[in-house]
């Protein structure tokens, strides 16, 4: 399949803040309108590259939103993904023409999700029937006031989608009011809560552990750093025998987890718990959008840097969003990680080998314009970059930490 066009991607936040689901759109660098044949075209390969004949689902219980027109409804791709992980979002205008209604209403029996955007007038009383979700849209500054209006006419059986929510204090009006879901920028905004002094004692001494892995300390003096921290120490036992790393036979001892993990992998794992031992500005929206970002920038470069680069990618990834997660500014964070110059510079400039990356994953999230261009100058195509982005997404989705 030949694609012109890049996926880009918000995260859907519940009241709690937890991900639960992403809405997929397709990102064209001329910013043509997409044509119906091309909304057909994400269906399908969303279904191909996160649905798993032999696994199954690979976002666990993610689900996801794509932008739904009459002719789609009936199309194959739509049978080979698990109904209760796909919401349609149709237009309410085109919903008042019969047929299409009911197809959504097949679609709907068979356990799909169904959001409308628009002008609900029309469907009336039977909202129910036809919809699981509605979009609403907030306009202007007021978003309080408009979540208030639409809490009122609230239905129980109808979930409310608010957009664009890009601010925590509207999150909060929201939350309180009894929508159910919001998009917006929220991934790339720490939330506000009390004022980090430095690390914390656990971050302290992950930190220190890092240094120790880039220095190729020996095992024995890593295992007695690892010792001084139980919580840290336990988990990683735990990651090692939930990974699948032993022979059969679960490991207890921390110097033979740490041998059989191996140095770099060590490193990564360390720097997935880094970012969350924060307690400060810490959601689970900005550590998943960390993780994605990470493993997605990483998959970009495999192909055109040396082996063994991945690493310095992934964590330029991760590290990209630090400042936000540990509440200090970026300088300050790379004051007290010693980092390869090259991440560095990618984190600061987004320039060096690593920059053009992690600046391609960025815009991956950002509905941004920048995407086409980006991956154009990388020699990277279209096919490449989504493939990897929903890789990325699949892989986030195991990470154990």
């Amino acid at each position: 399949m030949h694609q012109t066009n890049f996926i880009v991607r918000e995260p859907l936040l519940d009241p709690k803040q937890r991900v639960i689901g992403y809405e997929l759109s397709w990102k064209h660098d001329d910013d043509q309108p997409i044509t119906d044949e091309a909304l057909e075209a994400l269906v399908a390969f969303v279904a191909e590259n996160v649905n798993d004949e032999e696994r199954g689902w690979l976002l666990r219980d993610k689900v996801l939103f794509l932008d739904a027109v009459p002719p789609m409804l009936s199309t194959d791709a739509l049978h080979s993904m698990p109904p209760e992980r796909t919401v349609l979002t149709m237009k309410a205008a085109d919903m008042a023409d019969p047929d299409t209604l009911a197809a959504v209403r097949g679609l709907r029996a068979g356990g799909v999700g169904i959001s409308v955007r628009g002008d609900l007038g029309h469907l009336g009383k039977n909202l129910g029937q036809n919809a699981s979700y509605i979009e609403v849209k907030f306009s202007g500054a007021d978003v309080a006031t408009q979540a208030r209006a639409y809490a009122a006419v609230k239905q129980s059986t109808v979930r409310m989608v608010g957009r664009p929510v890009n601010t925590w204090s509207d999150f909060d009006a929201c939350a309180a009011l009894g929508l159910d879901a919001f998009v917006g920028k929220l991934h790339l905004t720490p939330r506000p809560g009390n004022p980090v002094k430095g690390m914390n004692p656990a971050q302290q001494i992950i930190l220190q552990l890092m240094q120790m892995v880039t220095a190729n300390e020996d095992i024995p003096k890593i295992e007695g750093v690892l010792k001084r921290d139980p919580a840290l120490s336990y988990k990683l036992l735990r990651f090692i025998n939930s990974a699948g790393f032993g022979s059969g036979r679960e490991i207890q001892s921390l110097r033979q987890a740490i041998s059989l993990l191996g140095y770099a992998p060590l490193y990564r794992w360390l720097t997935l718990l880094l970012a969350t031992a924060s307690k400060s500005g810490y959601s689970p929206v900005l550590m998943e959008t960390a993780v994605v970002r990470g493993r997605l920038a990483e998959l970009l470069g495999a192909k055109f840097l040396p082996r063994g680069e991945g690493e310095n990618l992934f964590v330029a990834g991760m590290f990209s969003l630090l400042d936000r997660l540990l509440g200090l500014p970026m300088k300050e964070v790379l004051d007290t990680i010693q980092l390869p110059d090259e991440v560095v510079r990618a984190l600061l400039t987004r320039g060096g080998m690593y920059g053009p990356y992690l600046a391609l994953a960025e815009a991956c999230e950002l509905n941004s314009h920048l995407v086409a261009g980006l991956a154009k100058s990388l020699g990277i195509s279209p096919l490449e970059v989504n493939k990897a982005h929903l890789s990325a997404l699949a892989w986030a989705q195991n990470v154990t930490t």
